[in-house]
């Protein structure tokens, strides 16, 4: 239902420029969030009417055209939304796709989740994607924690479709660069299988404490805990 619910907003308002609720006095970050959620809640009630069978349906129609107006878009020129979890005022189309497609895999993933059939999206063609977006939260995430300069923070997300991330201080603040030059102060392993979860409030706090590792500096580890690729 929610995963509808994208689809048909996204046409209607970016395609169409139709806004049939649109936000009233959204003054703060906690503002959008209560916006969104009531939007999203309303949504799902009234979805309830609807069977499994006509939903699919209108999942297939919609993310047809859904699919057809993104690939329609300058990737980059400036998007309608920026990602305002990556600490963003101002997005380019690109990011806002691929903040998009997180969104499907991860909801994706929560149902298959529900009926063990979890592996088909945790391959490199599926998940790394993912990831890569996901982890563009970094140094946003990290802004107020400080580090000496050119030291690093190395995270490590295992499986088929995980890979390395690298956050590099310079200049009083965090960059995400594709290696550092010298050996991070902290390193964090994180289980590919749950990653993903930590990231969308999906698992508790001491769940994803017993599937990742922290080498080195544990407080700056400790901070990916805390790290959100969602709006929530």
């Amino acid at each position: 239902m929610h995963l509808l619910d994208g689809n048909i907003r996204t046409l209607s308002i970016l395609r169409d420029g139709y806004v049939g609720d649109p936000p009233q006095n959204i003054n703060s970050y906690q503002d959008l969030l209560d916006y969104l959620n009531k939007l999203n809640a309303d949504w799902v009630v009234g979805m309830k009417r609807v069977s499994p069978k006509v939903l699919i349906e209108l999942l297939e129609i919609t993310g047809r055209e859904y699919c057809e107006f993104l690939q329609s878009l300058d990737p980059f020129a400036d998007a309608a939304w920026s990602v305002a979890w990556a600490g963003e005022e101002t997005s380019q189309n690109w990011f806002h796709i691929a903040r998009e497609y997180t969104e499907k895999w991860h909801h994706q993933q929560q149902i298959r989740l529900a009926v063990g059939k979890t592996h088909e999206l945790y391959t490199r063609e599926f998940y790394l994607p993912h990831l890569e977006t996901s982890m563009r939260a970094l140094p946003y995430h990290y802004r107020n924690t400080k580090a000496n300069e050119n030291e690093g923070i190395q995270f490590i997300i295992t499986g088929e479709g995980g890979g390395d991330w690298f956050l590099f201080f310079e200049g009083d603040s965090w960059q995400l660069v594709s290696e550092l030059q010298k050996t991070p102060i902290s390193k964090v392993i994180i289980d590919g299988e749950i990653a993903w979860r930590m990231f969308t409030k999906g698992i508790s706090r001491p769940e994803a404490q017993k599937r990742v590792i922290i080498e080195g500096n544990y407080e700056l580890g400790n901070k990916i805990f805390d790290m959100l690729a969602v709006m929530a």
